[in-house]
């Protein structure tokens, strides 16, 4: 069984950036979509990026172009790059695999096999 393990949030001011890594230990999972979630107090988990086993990466439109996926499979590492944080980024991120081999969009809760225990990121302004 896989389990995952996030690290990297922390706080920073608006326009600044972190990056998230989740390691995977156990079976491998680089067959399988993985993706990045978030949940803002109040608010039901939601699909930030995801990332196919070819590669292929999909974003929620509020972070194109300043979250970036992506995977290193040697070290069953996933990544998520985050520049021009904002205020409304702040939130539990979660890493997650999925039941399928393709990451749909959005990547769904009920489709998610395993998730790892979350890392907080703060922005301030």
């Amino acid at each position: 069984q896989v389990q995952l393990v996030e690290s990297g949030g922390g706080s920073v001011q608006a326009g600044g950036s972190l990056r998230l890594s989740c390691v995977a230990s156990g079976s491998t999972a680089d067959n399988l979509c993985m993706g990045w979630f978030r949940r803002t107090p109040g608010n039901e988990r939601e699909a930030v990026a995801g990332i196919d086993p070819d590669r292929r990466s999909r974003y929620a439109d509020w972070v194109k172009g300043r979250f970036t996926i992506s995977q290193d499979s040697a070290n069953n590492t996933l990544y998520l790059q985050m520049t021009s944080l904002k205020v409304e980024d702040t939130a539990m991120y979660y890493c997650a695999i999925s039941t399928f081999l393709r990451c749909g969009w959005p990547v769904l809760e009920r489709d998610v096999a395993t998730w790892g225990q979350g890392t907080q990121v703060a922005v301030s302004s």
